[in-house]
């Protein structure tokens, strides 16, 4: 879980987008969407237990207090021998006592711990956390500071071909650019792997993709979904791409929610990656919910608009 994976609508109101970590399966086990962030424990044993979530608790916890993305590899020895100010997001300054940041941060760092036995439960965190709030709630547009009842004029969306494509659910259209798009923007995401696991597994998660791309090219939607989840399953390498082909390929069968999920994935492993919010909409779109395929096609032309500025 990532703060990226919360999202607030016009009036103010968060909703979580997605879980974004781990998934469970039939047998037991459960797989990681994005190994940057995974429980020292996973990696060893492959399974996650309820001190794992209390873990990437305190990965979400600590990216809220730094504004910073901080992989947890690194909080601990950022966080010891520091002053918490030295941590804080400067947001926040006058928002917080001292004590209560010296709190926060200890409980980030309890989180943290690499031995699972040393983590708090989640019961004494909420405890914890609950010391700390000082004020009655408040609605999120008046933390915000967004004027209730108003809303911005509707300004008309630049789209890409890309986007345009997924407003037309155009599905051919989609086909067409993903394949030119090949797997540039995977460049630079994150995967963090032990040697053991590079050596054992990397060969045939290679070959899955290989195989994938093969039956993507040819229009193979089916057995594109077969090689593609058997890549992600392997937990060896983290691709918006690929996730972004098996949604196509899952729109291309009519299954616009499992479609979806993986849109959804993909903006999790790649936050600010446009194609993953045009191809949400096209799912949307899909699904009827015209008014929140619409904005995640918003979103998609101002994530455009911000990368051609840089």
């Amino acid at each position: 879980m990532k703060r990226w994976l919360s999202i607030f609508f016009t009036d103010g109101n968060p909703r979580l987008s997605c879980f974004g970590l781990m998934k469970n399966s039939r047998d037991g086990k459960s797989y990681s969407t994005n190994l940057a962030f995974t429980p020292p424990e996973y990696l060893r044993t492959g399974r996650v237990t309820a001190e794992s979530v209390v873990y990437s608790f305190g990965t979400l916890l600590l990216d809220l207090m730094s504004g910073k993305h901080i992989p947890p590899s690194h909080a601990l020895d950022l966080i010891c021998g520091k002053n918490f100010l030295m941590l804080m997001d400067s947001a926040l300054e006058g928002h917080f006592s001292n004590d209560d940041g010296e709190e926060l941060v200890r409980l980030a760092s309890r989180c943290l711990q690499y031995e699972a036995r040393e983590r708090p439960n989640a019961k004494s965190l909420v405890v914890s956390l609950m010391s700390l709030q000082k004020e009655a709630e408040v609605p999120s547009y008046v933390l915000m500071g967004i004027p209730q009842g108003t809303t911005s004029p509707k300004q008309p969306l630049s789209l890409t071909p890309f986007g345009e494509a997924c407003l037309r659910f155009d599905l051919t259209a989609i086909h067409e650019i993903l394949e030119k798009m090949g797997y540039k923007d995977d460049e630079g995401i994150a995967n963090e792997l032990s040697f053991q696991m590079w050596t054992s597994q990397m060969q045939d998660t290679l070959n899955s993709k290989k195989h994938g791309d093969s039956a993507f090219r040819a229009k193979d939607f089916t057995s594109a979904i077969n090689h593609y989840t058997q890549f992600i399953d392997g937990g060896t390498m983290v691709s918006p791409t690929v996730y972004a082909r098996r949604c196509l390929s899952y729109l291309m069968n009519d299954k616009p929610q499992e479609a979806l999920g993986d849109a959804v994935q993909a903006q999790a492993v790649s936050p600010e990656w446009p194609t993953a919010f045009y191809l949400q909409a096209a799912c949307l779109f899909s699904l009827g919910m015209e008014s929140d395929a619409q904005e995640n096609l918003k979103d998609g032309t101002n994530l455009e608009a911000k990368k051609s500025k840089n």
